[in-house]
């Protein structure tokens, strides 16, 4: 089958681009033809506050993409859905409502020759704007298939078309090239949050949380979308300054084994989340993981073996979990029950879901 797939991937970063071309590589690998059209430039700066492209690539590039698309020239979008009418699949990943309006063009240019798949990696931003359920409702209309990684997801999507939604897991698309740890270490008395510093990641619960459990650090690791001096004013207030280390900006693939190799946990403290690789990318370094209960976060930690699981937007319940993490041998008991996560079984469900929507 020839599928196009309309998303980003090298140079952009992150997640959703790590997801788009470890699809393509996936569906290749199962014998289709598969083209990635990407964009030439994603984003309006003012709307995507972090660095949006990396200068080395956090995996495999896939060979054959394109990247013509431009959020500034609605004829590259029209032209785009034109060559896309030769393909059997168009499938155009979602990661922000910011990105409809080109979706539209392309789906005017394809004129309903090509069957669609929408891919919302969140059908909702977590933090909204009044523009964002019309620009997908628009969408998902359009779409003659919507998939999304969660039925919390499937329910807001439903709520946008009546076409069909389908659910899969969100399959692992970690950096290549990680090493996981193996055997005991000493508790380092040192916690992590890592990835984007957005309010919806809860880092002020855990900063608040941390001022009740005497004698731990906690690294903070990367892009703050605003707040990052409303969080050092916070630090200071909880008297944290000579515990929390903040490293705001984005972290190289290469620099992230060096965040984890002396920590005892991650730890995710999300109000709200949909997927998340995080649990994995933990994992993967034989990390435990301290989550709430959120999202797919729970289906992803083994609470009690692999790390520990808390109600969401509670400093008491999260100051609780951080006590009970440092109680003695706990940190080394949930370091050993720690195993690499395998990604085979996780992507023959979600290519065999995609490919029958």
């Amino acid at each position: 089958m020839r599928i196009a797939i309309v998303g980003p991937t090298y140079p952009y970063k992150g997640g959703g681009a790590q997801h788009t071309t470890e699809l393509a590589h996936r569906l290749r690998a199962e014998g289709h033809d598969v083209v990635i059209e990407s964009w030439r430039a994603q984003y309006p700066s003012f709307l995507y506050p972090g660095q949006q492209t990396v200068d080395s690539p956090e995996g495999e590039p896939y060979p054959d993409t394109r990247r013509d698309l431009d959020w500034r020239r609605p004829d590259g979008w029209i032209r785009c859905g034109g060559r896309l009418r030769a393909a059997d699949l168009v499938i155009l990943a979602v990661l922000s409502p910011v990105q409809v309006p080109a979706y539209l063009g392309i789906l005017a240019g394809l004129r309903r020759r090509t069957p669609v798949v929408v891919l919302c990696h969140n059908v909702l931003p977590h933090e909204r704007k009044p523009y964002d359920r019309p620009l997908m409702k628009a969408l998902l209309t359009r779409a003659d298939a919507v998939l999304v990684h969660s039925e919390e997801q499937a329910a807001l999507a439903r709520g946008l078309t009546s076409g069909p939604v389908r659910v899969a897991a969100l399959a692992p698309h970690l950096p290549a090239g990680i090493a996981a740890a193996t055997g005991a270490a000493e508790p380092y008395g040192r916690l992590l949050f890592f990835g984007i510093v957005r309010p919806y990641k809860g880092l002020d619960l855990l900063l608040r949380a941390l001022a009740r459990v005497p004698g731990v650090a906690l690294t903070v690791a990367g892009e703050f979308w605003g707040g990052v001096e409303q969080t050092r004013a916070l630090i200071a207030e909880l008297g944290l300054s000579d515990r929390v280390e903040l490293r705001p900006g984005y972290v190289a693939a290469d620099e992230v084994p060096g965040l984890f190799a002396q920590v005892d946990a991650l730890v995710l403290p999300y109000r709200s989340a949909t997927a998340s690789q995080n649990v994995w990318l933990g994992h993967e370094h034989g990390v435990p993981v301290i989550a709430t209960r959120v999202g797919a976060l729970p289906d992803n930690v083994d609470d009690g073996v692999d790390g520990l699981l808390v109600a969401p937007g509670s400093v008491d319940a999260l100051a609780e979990a951080l006590g009970r993490f440092y109680e003695p041998g706990t940190p080394g008991r949930l370091r050993a029950g720690v195993r690499p996560v395998d990604p085979e079984p996780h992507w023959a469900a979600y290519l065999k879901t995609l490919l029958a929507a």
